[in-house]
C-alpha cells in the first residue's frame, strides 16, 4: 500500500481525486496549524502544504517516515530544502500553475498605476469628478526591465507584447533564454537600470533577500516605477517608501510585503506601513497575484503528476 499524505491547506478537488486514482491514503486538514502538524507528522509520508506550514530542521526531526513534501505554489523559502535533501525528502512545488496569474496581475496593477484607476475609482463613488487630476500615462514607448526570467518573468512579457514597449531581461543565471520573444532583449545587470519601469520575478534566497535596497534604487533612472510580485523580502520596504517620499520613485505596485501578517506589526513596522499606505502613487494588493480559480485547479494539476512522477520506493 502506498504511504499516507497529510494535506495542511485549502486545495482543488482535483488534487484529492488524483490522490485517490494514484491509490494514496490522505487526510485533508486544510485548517491545521503548525504546531498541531509537527505533532503527528511522524505518521505520514508525504506532505502538501502552502504558506502556513513551515518545514525546518526541527520540523524535519520529527517527520521520521516524510519521503516527499509538495508544496502549492512556487516559494521554497519555507523550507530548509539543505536539511530536506539529507533526510532524501524529495520536494517537488508548482510554478507553473501560478505563472499566467501573476503575469496578469502585474499588468493590471500597472495599469491601474499609469491611469490612476483606483483614484479616480473612489471619487466618481463619491460624485466627484476630476478628469485633469487623474490624466494618466501610456505604456507605449516606455522601457520595462524584467529581473528574474522564468515562469512568471515570461508570462509578465507575454503579456506586454502588443503594447508598443520595449523589454529588457535580466536572469544571472540563464543564458539565451529570450530567443522565442522577438520583443525581448537580454541584458547585463547594469543595462537594466535604463528601464522607465523594474518588475521583480525572483526566488527568496540569501542572494535576493533586500535584492532591491535604497543602493539599487538610486541606481535607476529617476521616477522610476517598481513592482513587486515576486517575494516581499526582496524589496526592502522602508528604502522604497523613501523613495517613494523623495521623487526617486515615481510609483509602486505591490503585491507581497516584508511582513504579511498586521497583527504581528512591530512599531517600527506600523510606522512604515502607515506612511505606506498613505501614499497615492501605489497600488497594493494582498498577495493575490497568484490566487485565481484557474491557478487553484491547475496547481493541483501540477502537483499531481509530479507526485505520480516521484520514485517512493
Amino acid at each position: 500500500m502506498k504511504g499516507k499524505i497529510l494535506i495542511t491547506d485549502d486545495v482543488h478537488e482535483s488534487l484529492l481525486v488524483g490522490l485517490d486514482k494514484l491509490g494514496f491514503k490522505y487526510n485533508y486538514l486544510p485548517a491545521i496549524s503548525l504546531e498541531a502538524t509537527k505533532s503527528f507528522i511522524c505518521d505520514y509520508q508525504g506532505l502538501v502544504i502552502n504558506s502556513k506550514i513551515k518545514v525546518g530542521v526541527d520540523f524535519l526531526k520529527k517527520a521520521k517516515n516524510l519521503k516527499f513534501i509538495a508544496r502549492l505554489g512556487s516559494g521554497l523559502d519555507i523550507m530548509d530544502l539543505e536539511a530536506a535533501k539529507l533526510k532524501s525528502v524529495q520536494v517537488i512545488n508548482s510554478p507553473e500553475g501560478n505563472a499566467n496569474a501573476v503575469g496578469e496581475h502585474a499588468l493590471g496593477m500597472l495599469l491601474c498605476l499609469a491611469n490612476n484607476i483606483l483614484s479616480s475609482d473612489a471619487e466618481v463613488r463619491k460624485f466627484e469628478w476630476h478628469r485633469e487630476k487623474n490624466r494618466g500615462f501610456e505604456l507605449a514607448n516606455k522601457t520595462i526591465g524584467i529581473v528574474g526570467f522564468g515562469n512568471t518573468g515570461t508570462q509578465f512579457a507575454q503579456k506586454l507584447c502588443g503594447f508598443g514597449v520595449q523589454i529588457l531581461a535580466y536572469d544571472k543565471y540563464k543564458q539565451d533564454y529570450a530567443m522565442e520573444f522577438d520583443h525581448v532583449r537580454e541584458v547585463d545587470y547594469g543595462e537594466i537600470f535604463t528601464s522607465d519601469i523594474i518588475s521583480f520575478h525572483l526566488p527568496l534566497t540569501t542572494e535576493t533577500h533586500y535584492f532591491c535596497d535604497s543602493k539599487y534604487l538610486n541606481r535607476c533612472k529617476k521616477g522610476i516605477i517598481i513592482i513587486n510580485t515576486s517575494r516581499g523580502k526582496v524589496l526592502n520596504i522602508q528604502d522604497l517608501v523613501e523613495g517613494l517620499e523623495t521623487g526617486q520613485v515615481e510609483g509602486a505596485c505591490l503585491d507581497v510585503f516584508e511582513n504579511e501578517i498586521v497583527d504581528s506589526f512591530t512599531q517600527d513596522e506600523l510606522r512604515i506601513y502607515t506612511r505606506l499606505y498613505q501614499l497615492k502613487q501605489v497600488v497594493l494588493t494582498p498577495h493575490i497575484a497568484g490566487w485565481t480559480h484557474e491557478s487553484k485547479e491547475k496547481i493541483a494539476r501540477i502537483i499531481i503528476e509530479k507526485i505520480a512522477r516521484l520514485n517512493l520506493e
